[in-house]
């Protein structure tokens, strides 16, 4: 025993520590960037051919992607049971196949990153400075923070937001250069061929040798100023003739900001599996060594660090712990009063709970919400295989056995209810572990480190409890004269036994009203299960809200910025907020001009006293006053079943490979869902209003002119498309050198009559000679799902709505729109889980019952006891449910297993009354009435001990609010609930049960009638 304490011991400290078990789908994201490029080009040329190649992937469960201006983002989930490293390879080997497709003109190939975009940065770092430009601070970023950063273990994808990358831009002025005779051809022309870094070999002479080095590249604005453009009148037209060339960055429409001062943001992201805790440890050990390679000047501050609420949370848990060890130990020695009857089964708490740990660790588990909170609550019933020994063992030294001798007589008669508890206990366990999806894979540790603590615990019951009493306790004829605590409480116990005893026998003379109670119960527990509201998990208070920001399609990038800026001033002015970093532009996680990003940290939940969700609440009023954009909000959760990112919580997804009759009926259900009270917040990402200038082009006049297509595209992406004509290399980066025009030639379509094309024949011809523009709308996006066009649904509850109440109106509306059969409509993300779930539970429950039904009918060889012993279940559910009912809480996932739980807790008060009857029959050969009666007399100390203590173990979780508390309350309140009523209960209907299936038995069976000195030995397993 001492050696189980010992490793386990030595094993919580070797433990990680997380939120949650880390159970995530291997998800990979893949990155291109086109820059100029518009949606319609982005998903034909880029999108569309990598999809063809990743379609084919084996294990892939589902393929998300986003084409937007100038971006491309596919997002891959594949199946639980495929590595992540492998759908590496796989994902590696389908872009190279893809490639060949590609547009020649790409700046970099796809880029893949082992990350979830629907995961919250699990830490965010903001670099800003009073004395560097953002430019140099994103340059110092780039190379000496994030890549380094990058490379920690655990870390799926780094990404810099604000996009202040330095570069060269050269912005043409098209009448300058009309006035030289030349065009943007010749410019591009001029900039790729006028720098260049590449091998120039070297010279080996006899004694010597030298490596042969030239200016052939050119690294500042400085250096282009000067480059030959062409000649004219033989003198020289240099780009500074014709152009203005200055040092910027490479993308002019990106911005970010911590709070309301303008920064460079880093988000960094785990890879799916990966542990929260030791990933920001092992960047945050990195940290001081990477700022020592930064200016003194820029300034590194950690903005978002998510272990800060898991640290909380699991301390919170494993207080709760110890203070319901101290619960328990209390109830023991309030029932037997005596120093060394409370500390031997007190013993086996600790070393049930610490036993438990060593096999955690070799099994890989960390210590997180779940498996502390299964310790917790194993602590309330784990102690009553030690209870049920020691009281038995206890009665038997108070009629006169030597302490020895009751240890003997008392292990051999309670041993085989022990065996049997524990395998009941474990039965209805089963179910859990073969749970399938990331709901199962959550729960396995949970159900599998439960197991193991009743493992233990019954160990050490048989074995160091019965050895402790023999030692320890004393014989009546020793014993000391009791204390008036003692005489006071023992009036009292009898008391309550007499009461029984009265009560028992007015039920047991009114069995037909009893039955009717306990099927009225059944019928009871039916009934509120449909009515009670349903979820799947509860909302986590992490002390992140994560906020998308959402501006009109047409809007420019400058007044984004200006209103992103002010929706952040809002939000800082909440006293519950300590701060925010803030984004928007097209950078692989935004996605469209008009959108943005918000990460919002908040104080202590100690400090502000209220809910992420209430602050959330508080904000949307004062944020509705800001003009022309909305900011959709939801607290981030440590369990992340989505793939994709919403601008709210739950996901309903529209599929259809015709787009214009995907966009019609989503507008037609959009409307109807706004107008559901169940529901707030309704958005999607449907965008098909952007403004667009489309150029239509005389084929036969452009023909007869000399004008290609291609040359028409050229001309028009060196002027508008920020293209990355060159590449600067140095030893640490690689900067670009951007072509466009003057920005005054970029703010409206009317400029493209500024703009010339060459022809054929070297002329160069106005593109008003041979095309117009037209007005019309586009969209800023195009959404597939698989590789059909697809439209996603997003929407918050409305308060006091539950999920289930919500997919059930929403299932409504959607029947009553009689959509056509081509549009597939489906929920995705928490919201299909929730589904599956829901469809799952009740056959969940119905296996819990049928595994402990059979384990029970094998340990008593009979098919009636292990029923009377089930029948105290429709009391527990009732009870349960009761309790989330009058609390407000959801039958969710959580109080589910609860319920589970349940099943094998309530069992042992029945277990305990039908073992000690049987035992009465068959060895003193009782009357089944007689045997019963004195069975639950005799037993009542015993299962009211243990039900206090199962009670007790629960009590400290469901009434704290702590840090996390939301995610484990659900659970204890089922378990006390469903305690409470079925203690009550089937203290009177399980003899009067006995009884009816004895007399069933007796008059279908008459030969298997108990006849003298007939004794039925139960198979042992």
């Amino acid at each position: 025993m001492f050696a189980i304490f010992i490793v386990g011991v030595i094993a919580y400290f070797l433990l990680p520590v997380s939120a949650l078990p880390e159970v995530d789908y291997p998800t990979i994201q893949i990155v291109t960037f086109y820059p100029g490029a518009s949606p319609d080009v982005t998903a034909s040329a880029i999108t569309a051919p990598l999809e063809r190649q990743f379609g084919e992937l084996p294990g892939l469960n589902q393929m998300t992607s986003i084409s937007s201006g100038g971006s491309s983002i596919i997002t891959l989930q594949f199946v639980l049971t495929l590595d992540i490293d492998v759908a590496e390879q796989e994902v590696q080997a389908a872009i190279n196949a893809a490639q060949s497709y590609l547009p020649a003109g790409l700046p970099s190939p796809p880029i893949y990153s082992k990350s979830n975009p629907a995961d919250a940065p699990i830490m965010t770092l903001a670099i800003s400075s009073k004395n560097f430009p953002l430019s140099q601070v994103e340059d110092y970023t780039d190379t000496r923070l994030a890549q380094k950063i990058s490379q920690v273990t655990g870390v799926g994808l780094v990404t810099i937001s604000g996009g202040q990358k330095p570069a060269v831009r050269v912005q043409v002025n098209p009448t300058e250069l009309l006035s030289y005779g030349l065009n943007l051809d010749d410019i591009r022309t001029a900039l790729q061929q006028t720098s260049v870094n590449q091998a120039l070999g070297n010279f080996d002479g006899a004694h010597q040798a030298y490596e042969i080095n030239a200016n052939d590249q050119l690294l500042t604005s400085q250096d282009y100023q000067s480059v030959v453009v062409a000649y004219r009148n033989g003198a020289p037209v240099v780009l500074s003739d014709v152009a203005k060339v200055i040092d910027d960055v490479e993308n002019t429409k990106l911005a970010a900001w911590m709070n309301d001062t303008p920064s460079v943001i880093v988000n960094i992201q785990r890879q799916p599996g990966a542990n929260i805790i030791q990933v920001v440890n092992s960047v945050k050990k990195l940290l001081p060594q990477l700022k020592a390679n930064l200016p003194a000047a820029m300034d590194v501050q950690i903005l978002t660090d998510r272990t800060t609420t898991i640290r909380a949370s699991v301390r919170d848990v494993q207080f709760s712990l110890l203070f319901t060890v101290a619960l328990v130990v209390m109830v023991i020695f309030l029932f037997l009063r005596s120093l060394w009857a409370t500390i031997i089964p007190s013993i086996a708490v600790p070393l049930s709970l610490v036993g438990t740990l060593g096999v955690m660790y070799l099994l890989g588990y960390s210590l997180n919400n779940l498996t502390l909170m299964a310790l917790t609550i194993s602590t309330g019933f784990v102690v009553d295989d030690a209870i049920v020994m020691i009281e038995n063992i206890f009665r038997y030294i108070e009629q006169g056995e030597t302490p020895l001798q009751a240890a003997l007589k008392g292990a051999s008669q309670i041993g085989f209810t022990i065996i049997s508890l524990t395998i009941s206990l474990i039965a209805g366990l089963i179910p859990l572990l073969f749970m399938g999806d990331v709901v199962g894979r959550l729960f396995r540790e949970f159900a599998v480190t439960l197991s193991v603590t009743i493992l233990v615990s019954a160990f050490v019951s048989l074995t160091l409890t019965p050895m402790m009493c023999s030692r320890f306790l004393k014989s009546k004829a020793d014993e000391k004269k009791h204390g008036r605590f003692y005489l006071a409480s023992e009036r009292v116990f009898d008391r309550v036994i007499k009461f029984y005893a009265r009560t028992l026998q007015v039920v047991l003379r009114h069995q037909t009203a009893t039955l009717f109670v306990a099927v009225a119960t059944l019928a009871a527990t039916i009934l509120l299960y449909i009515a009670i509201p349903k979820g799947f998990f509860p909302v986590q208070d992490t002390g992140v809200i994560q906020g998308i920001s959402e501006a009109d399609q047409n809007v420019s990038f400058s007044a984004m910025a200006e209103r992103q800026q002010a929706v952040a001033q809002v939000i800082l002015q909440d006293p519950a907020v300590e701060s925010l970093s803030s984004f928007i532009g097209v950078d692989g996680i935004n996605t469209t001009l008009n959108s943005g990003r918000i990460l919002i940290n908040l104080k202590p939940l100690a400090e502000r006293k209220i809910s992420a969700s209430d602050v959330m609440r508080r904000l949307q009023p004062e944020l509705a006053k800001v003009d022309g954009i909305t900011l959709y909000m939801q607290p981030v959760q440590d369990l992340t079943v989505e793939d994709r990112v919403s601008q709210t919580e739950y996901q309903y997804t529209l599929e259809d490979a015709n787009a214009d009759e995907l966009n019609q009926w989503t507008a037609k259900l959009v409307d109807k869902l706004q107008a559901l009270p169940e529901l707030r917040d309704v958005a999607t990402d449907q965008q098909t209003h952007g403004a667009q200038a489309s150029l239509v082009i005389d084929r036969v006049t452009a023909s007869r002119l000399g004008i290609t297509p291609q040359a028409i595209d050229n001309a028009l992406y060196d002027a508008f498309g920020q293209r990355q004509v060159s590449t600067l290399f140095t030893q640490l980066n690689q900067y670009h050198v951007i072509l466009e025009t003057l920005p005054e030639f970029q703010r409206n379509p009317s400029k493209l009559n500024d703009i010339y094309v060459l022809s054929t024949s070297g002329s160069a011809v106005p593109l008003s000679a041979f095309s117009h523009f037209e007005s019309g709308v586009a969209p800023l996006a195009i959404n597939h799902q698989g590789q059909f066009p697809a439209v996603t649904i997003s929407f918050n509850l409305a308060p006091g709505a539950a999920l289930g109440q919500a997919t059930k109106a929403i299932e409504r509306v959607q029947n009553e729109l009689a959509m056509p059969a081509s549009v597939q409509a489906s929920f995705q993300g928490t919201a299909q889980a929730f589904i599956a779930s829901l469809a799952n539970e009740p056959l969940l429950i119905l296996a819990a019952i049928v595994t402990v039904y059979i384990i029970l009918g094998v340990l008593y060889e009979s098919y009636i006891h292990p029923i009377t012993i089930l029948s105290t279940l429709p009391s527990a559910g009732a009870g349960a449910i009761l309790a989330l009912m009058i609390t407000g809480t959801e039958l969710g996932m959580v109080a589910l297993i609860g319920i589970i739980l349940l099943i094998g807790i309530v069992q042992k008060n029945a277990i305990m009354m039908i073992d000690f009857a049987l035992d009465l029959e068959r060895k003193e050969n009782k009357p089944p009435a007689e045997a019963i009666y004195q069975a639950c007399l005799l037993r009542l100390r015993p299962i009211l001990m243990t039900t206090f203590a199962a009670m007790f173990g629960g009590l400290p979780l469901a009434l704290g609010n702590g840090v996390g508390s939301e995610l484990r309350k659900p659970l204890d309140i089922a378990i006390v609930g469903g305690l409470i009523v079925s203690q009550v209960l089937t203290l009177y209907t399980t003899p009067v049960i006995y009884l009816f299936f004895g007399r069933l038995a007796k008059k279908f069976s008459p030969a298997r009638t108990p006849v003298e000195n007939e004794e039925i030995i139960p198979v042992k397993i």
